[in-house]
């Protein structure tokens, strides 16, 4: 059978630095939200000329995300305010690590305070739940995805959080990959495979998509046929079990051999507790929605 697309087709969507022009809007309005006319409570407290250092410190061993977002925070507050990181994103923060020391006006930093322990918490609870996924699959071949289920607002921020934890992230938006559902494919009818064809040579054309994906939830009467299809690069196997999974692993390698293929992910009611035997299916990339849209804070303090 032909058909297969080559996998040297580069389909992560990795961008290594959080681009902070695309957050700002999300930082005004945290900051708007909280400081509203003022803090009322540092104003009685504090004279204005007051000065401190305070240090952001973990009380858990966390996965570091939001140093630089953080600084940003503190700038908003008052540009005087400078925050000095020891530890980076991506790396290991353990218990009472000094992650980084903010220096200069008090009555600012007790503002920003809320604002910037709300980024990190969630950032670095994501990076952290991102890297024990990681790390559960570790002597497999198979990587960690995210998905769009993120918080509305926050995407560019959790899908960076991702990939601090050591994941990799999917799709953006609907605007940079094509995936074909299975609600796609019942709407195409059950002999789905000319239209699909045409389908995936259009997708090709489209100057922005990165990807061409195609969702199926049956082995036996829907991969066989769309892995005829020229042009995919990814099969979403979706909540299939461990032997189904193998069953595509090696129905995918005897259609389409070594050199040829598309990438298969799993996908679907993936935890902690199963993550390491659909990796040892043989698939290609595991996507999981709980690294977003369930992973809890983690315990950041400013003291």
């Amino acid at each position: 059978m032909s058909g297969c697309p080559n996998d040297k087709v580069r389909i992560e969507l990795q961008m290594k630095k959080l681009e902070m022009a695309k957050v700002e809007p999300l930082i005004d309005l945290a900051v708007a939200e909280d400081l509203g006319q003022g803090d009322v409570t540092s104003e009685l407290l504090f004279p204005d000329d007051d000065r401190a250092t305070a240090h952001l410190v973990s009380r858990e061993e966390i996965i570091v995300c939001g140093m630089g977002l953080a600084a940003e925070v503190f700038r908003r507050y008052d540009p005087r305010l400078t925050l000095k990181p020891h530890i980076r994103d991506g790396e290991t923060g353990h218990i009472r690590s000094r992650l980084g020391t903010v220096r200069g006006p008090l009555r600012p930093m007790l503002s920003a305070e809320r604002v910037v322990l709300n980024f990190m918490q969630r950032l670095s609870g994501i990076a952290t739940t991102t890297n024990k996924f990681v790390q559960a699959i570790r002597g497999t071949k198979a990587r960690i995805y995210d998905t769009r289920k993120t918080l509305p607002g926050w995407r560019m921020l959790e899908k960076y959080a991702v990939r601090c934890g050591g994941g990799c992230n999917h799709r953006v938006g609907l605007y940079d990959g094509v995936l074909i559902k299975d609600n796609h494919l019942a709407q195409l009818g059950r002999h789905f495979q000319p239209r699909l064809r045409k389908i995936v040579e259009e997708a090709r054309r489209r100057k922005h998509v990165q990807f061409v994906a195609v969702e199926v939830d049956h082995v036996d009467d829907q991969l066989n046929y769309v892995l005829e299809v020229p042009g995919i690069d990814i099969v979403l196997l979706d909540n299939m079990g461990q032997w189904q999974l193998q069953h595509a692993v090696e129905m995918r390698d005897r259609m389409c051999g070594k050199g040829n293929r598309p990438l298969l992910e799993a996908s679907g009611n993936i935890n902690l507790y199963n993550v390491a035997a659909v990796a040892r299916s043989g698939v290609d990339r595991i996507a999981v929605g709980a690294l977003t849209h369930s992973s809890g804070i983690v315990d950041i303090g400013m003291d």
